[in-house]
């Protein structure tokens, strides 16, 4: 994401979509009530007699939407806000939806731009500049090719060597032979010089990664090569919970807030200084407790949410905003959306 222009005065923020993860950020930074100016497309009613209207042509129009609902599509790359039109050529007052997807400019105006809104905005901005982690994770009967992204980890191909079908003339597929056509599927999702980090059981992660040696050397420039339990997708979120092990995710936000939700968990085991459920970390943020807040994606927009990290941040914590499409989302909604790392035990 790029700022194109900011208006302080004014609450007005213009910026520019470069890749699907803006999408998830301005998804989790555009509030019910906002204002979003952004160029659409839109029908014009022909009026052709008093009892029935014609529908015109769709035209290219700037429209400013009050914000009443938004939704993230990772399945089409779309960012769809509906709201009613603020301002505009034409049908003030009635509902459009805009849909955003990449390269497309949007202006966001707020009420109050918040401090968490302003780290978001700032992340998106620096996250932009990080390239995309593509993650392998391969064993003898299987591999399952994965990108993660800032949001979650989406899986973009699968290969099986006991698949049968007219592509191999209903016979199996030999070892090279699969390790061809994992090849073939690294090469439309890999981009050249992005981190690969391949991952598995037993020893087929090494000999893929020497077979992507002989044949596609560019491919493992920027790769490690990691072990896990298991393959699949089990085997990945395995490996971005310990995201320290695979040295390219240390620095990746799914894999940092995975980590997270694990040192969470692990305190509740060992009864360490630590806070969930509602009263309890309203208790410690109030007495300056919180070094760090943990609360889900879907809970952010709520008005106790709000509160509860505008004043973690007051009194000197940390606020991670861990997203619901990953496994230590899923985790953290268990506990009811919100945990916290606390500097001391309270009572």
């Amino acid at each position: 994401m790029k700022i194109l222009h900011q208006d302080t005065k004014r609450k007005r923020i213009k910026v520019r979509i470069d890749n699907l993860d803006d999408l998830w950020h301005l998804k989790n930074l555009i509030d019910e009530g906002d204002i979003v100016s952004a160029v659409t497309y839109r029908r014009e009613e022909n009026q052709r007699d008093t009892l029935r209207a014609s529908r015109g042509e769709k035209k290219r129009m700037r429209l400013d939407i009050e914000v009443e609902k938004v939704e993230f599509h990772d399945f089409t790359d779309r960012l769809r806000i509906l709201g009613t039109i603020e301002e505009g050529p034409q049908d003030l007052g009635s509902y459009h939806t805009l849909n955003l997807t990449e390269e497309d400019n949007l202006t966001i105006i707020k009420e109050e731009w918040k401090e968490h809104h302003l780290k978001r905005l700032k992340e998106a901005v620096e996250s932009s500049e990080r390239p995309l982690v593509t993650l392998l994770a391969i064993e003898e009967d299987d591999a399952t090719i994965a990108v993660l992204r800032q949001y979650g980890v989406k899986e973009m191909a699968r290969v099986n060597p006991n698949m049968g079908g007219k592509m191999y003339d209903g016979d199996k597929m030999t070892r090279e032979e699969f390790f061809g056509e994992v090849g073939e599927k690294l090469k439309l999702i890999l981009k050249e010089g992005s981190p690969l980090v391949i991952l598995g059981p037993g020893f087929t992660k090494e000999d893929i990664y020497e077979y992507l040696k002989r044949h596609h050397p560019k491919m493992i420039e920027n790769a490690q090569v990691v072990h896990s339990g298991c393959g699949g997708m089990t085997g990945i979120h395995e490996v971005l919970k310990s995201g320290k092990e695979g040295g390219v995710l240390e620095q990746q936000r799914v894999s940092y807030e995975a980590e997270k939700v694990e040192e969470l968990l692990v305190r509740i085991k060992k009864d360490e200084p630590l806070a969930y459920g509602m009263e309890s970390i309203n208790k410690a943020v109030e007495m300056g407790a919180v070094e760090t807040l943990l609360i889900l994606d879907k809970r952010v927009r709520d008005k106790e949410g709000e509160q509860i990290m505008e004043r973690t941040e007051q009194l000197g914590g940390n606020v991670i905003i861990v997203s619901s499409s990953h496994e230590g989302g899923d985790k953290l909604e268990a506990l009811g959306g919100y945990g916290a790392l606390l500097r001391y035990k309270i009572e």
